[in-house]
Parts: C-alpha cells; structure tokens; sequence
C-alpha cells in the first residue's frame, strides 16, 4: 500500500537503529567521517577514531571520553540492512546519535525508529563535514 511504502521510505531515508543512526543518514554521516576529514579510519569490524576526529566530533559536543568509558564495544561498524554499507554503531555511535538529537539537528517522524535531518542539521552537518546531505537524502 502506499502508506506502507511511504514508512518503508522513510526507514531508508534515517533511522535509529537500536541507539545509533542508520539509512542513507546514518551512512552519510559514517562515509563523510571516512572520506573528508578522516575522522575514521576503518580497522577490523569497526572504527578508530583518528585525532582530527576527536577535534571534530568534539566540535559538536560528542563526548569522546565518555564513549570510551563505557563497558561496551567503542566504534562498531554496524551493516545497513536498507544501504548495504556499514554505518557508525556501538558507544560512539550512540553518543553522535544522542548530541544530534540534543542540538535539534535530527528529529523523529511519527513514533517509529524513522528520523530525518532537518534544516539546522543539514546546516550543521554541511559546515563540520563539507557534505550536504540533505541532496543525499
């Protein structure tokens, strides 16, 4: 039907996917992390985040420190089931999913797991990753 087409659209577009943001959100933010500022670097199963990201991340209010304290994984990397890509997961993930949730950057659509990243967060996104994802999504 068109209404369950129209949700499983938005799904793709942004999720959560347990505490951390997936779709064609989720892998943005995740590929922009890898590719322009090299805030990432790719190591066995998930992440390592390099100085420059932690300047970057930090820039925005994700606290690091707080990721890597926690008694669970630190930077997962977490295969979209919708992209195909792996997108950012694990304490990391879920402390950048919370302070974009916290800035107003994202915001929930309907009481499902879909998000989208609304104007200030394409304005955000765009000027800390030289990306608009707003285009993407």
């Amino acid at each position: 039907s068109l209404r369950a087409a129209s949700a499983a659209e938005r799904l793709r577009q942004g999720r959560t996917c347990y505490d951390h943001l997936a779709g064609r959100l989720g892998v943005g933010i995740t590929d922009a992390l890898l590719a322009r500022p090299r805030a990432l670097r790719r190591s066995d199963g998930g992440f390592v985040v390099t100085g420059r990201g932690e300047r970057l991340l930090g820039q925005i209010g994700v606290d690091i420190g707080a990721a890597r304290g926690q008694r669970r994984a630190f930077a997962l990397a977490c295969l979209d089931w919708t992209e195909r890509r792996s997108h950012l997961a694990g304490a990391l993930g879920a402390e950048l999913c919370d302070r974009l949730f916290e800035l107003g950057w994202v915001e929930r659509r309907g009481s499902g797991r879909a998000v989208a990243l609304n104007e200030a967060g394409s304005a955000g996104l765009r000027e800390l990753l030289e990306l608009d994802l707003a285009r993407a999504l």
